[in-house]
């Protein structure tokens, strides 16, 4: 299972994770983000080779709107 390792952006107020082995790098969660705080990390490849997706968590306000419209269920948003 080391394969799902996921990549956790947080500050005091939220955590935003995204398990890029699950992620296919559609992009939806960074068109979709009110914020423009996602973007595709040009360091780490999820599961097809495409970039990961990261976030500037400074800019994020854990509306969750990625994590809804992601179809791979490969972002999850917590609120602290």
């Amino acid at each position: 299972m080391s394969d799902f390792i996921p990549e956790t952006f947080s500050d005091n107020k939220k955590n935003w994770t995204n398990f890029s082995k699950l992620c296919k790098g559609c992009g939806i969660c960074i068109e979709k983000c009110p914020q423009k705080c996602l973007e595709f990390d040009k360091k780490r490849n999820n599961y097809y080779g495409t970039p990961a997706v990261k976030c500037d968590i400074n800019k994020c306000i854990a509306c969750e709107i990625c994590e809804i419209h992601c179809p791979d269920m490969a972002i999850r948003v917590e609120k602290k």
